[in-house]
């Protein structure tokens, strides 16, 4: 796991100097354009450029399954799981028609889907048929975790075969909110009642019984390290172990990614916790209705662009956020300067 140590540059200070000085020539009041403005001159610095672009989208779906689901956790069988990755082969699923609608190239990964996937155009790194159930004894050996881990990394490096200019990664698996939930809990000090939510939408009931489960997981491995990679072994999936891989090696090739939901924001949180550099070049898309995502983006002291009251996963809240990197660029890249439209600027 040695690739996880390397250093991360930041984005470049000058391309971002370079994008202030031209946001405040442009036709308008400084500022005019809100938050907009400040995603221009991100990704002008994150992409080392004066016309940034995101005109090439990479959306990476990583799936598994999680033994923790035989504990009753989730309102959908562990079965979903590979039904909804036939269902974005297919094109039916969420994901599937904003990748089309975006012109962005999707992928789905399996790296452990509890069924077998032959035949389907997915990526087959299957791990094994699911995590173990953390209630009982760790999610995943070491290996596994590496091997996870390493599926994240080569999403990345196919993105960057590709000249990708922004990477999403998606997750699906069912159950996996609880994986995230306990993650959260054991890296923030807290206790599962504060973060756990409806996932796949358990009533009040099922919430309690979900909470229940998850503070007996967070008591059995109470003695463990408080280091993130040993959190992510006991108590994480195979699909956010790749999604914190991914997430690293993106920062460290100087690929700008764009975080989805809860899951994905607790996966970001990992990553923080491995090296903090991360943080610059990770753009937040939602902020989810999913219980606990609130604290999840405040720990990673997080601004995301939208709140449209989404909880699906499968990277959909991001590829919601698509338009608005392309609105911001096309700004910042099109739009005439004062002396260019000869018009007279504040006096």
């Amino acid at each position: 796991m040695d690739w996880l140590k390397y250093p991360i540059p930041s984005p470049s200070q000058s391309s971002q100097l370079s994008a202030v000085n031209r946001q405040q020539q442009l036709t308008k009041p400084a500022g005019s354009l809100g938050n907009l403005e400040q995603l221009a001159i991100q990704l002008a610095a994150m992409q080392a450029t004066d016309t940034p672009c995101v005109d090439k989208v990479w959306i990476s779906i990583f799936a598994a399954d999680h033994g923790i689901a035989d504990a009753g956790v989730s309102a959908f069988p562990q079965t979903v799981t590979a039904e909804m990755v036939k269902n974005f082969v297919q094109g039916g699923a969420a994901i599937s028609v904003l990748a089309k609608q975006h012109q962005a190239h999707l992928e789905i990964i399996d790296v452990g889907v509890a069924s077998s996937l032959a035949g389907l155009n997915v990526i087959h790194q299957k791990i094994a048929l699911g995590t173990a159930n953390f209630l009982t004894q760790s999610a995943m050996t070491d290996k596994q975790l590496l091997q996870a881990l390493q599926a994240g990394r080569d999403a990345v490096t196919r993105a960057l075969a590709n000249h990708s200019q922004l990477f999403i990664a998606g997750e699906m698996g069912i159950a996996n909110t609880s994986s995230a939930t306990v993650i959260a809990c054991a890296l923030l000090n807290l206790n599962a009642e504060q973060l756990t939510g409806a996932g796949t939408g358990l009533d009040n009931v099922g919430i309690e019984h979900k909470a229940k489960i998850l503070q007996q997981a967070l008591d059995k491995h109470k003695e463990i390290s408080s280091a993130p990679l040993t959190i992510l072994k006991a108590l994480g999936g195979f699909e956010i172990a790749a999604l914190t891989g991914a997430y690293l090696y993106a920062a460290q090739q100087q690929l700008p990614v764009l975080v989805d939901g809860f899951i994905c924001s607790v996966a970001a949180l990992i990553a923080t916790y491995i090296n903090p550099d991360i943080k610059l070049w990770l753009i937040y898309a939602h902020h989810s209705q999913e219980q606990g995502h609130r604290i999840i983006l405040e720990a990673l002291d997080a601004k995301p662009l939208l709140d449209f009251n989404m909880r699906l996963g499968e990277a959909s809240g991001a590829a919601v956020a698509i338009p608005l990197l392309r609105s911001a660029c096309a700004l910042h890249n099109q739009m005439a300067t004062f002396s260019e439209a000869e018009v007279s600027q504040k006096v």
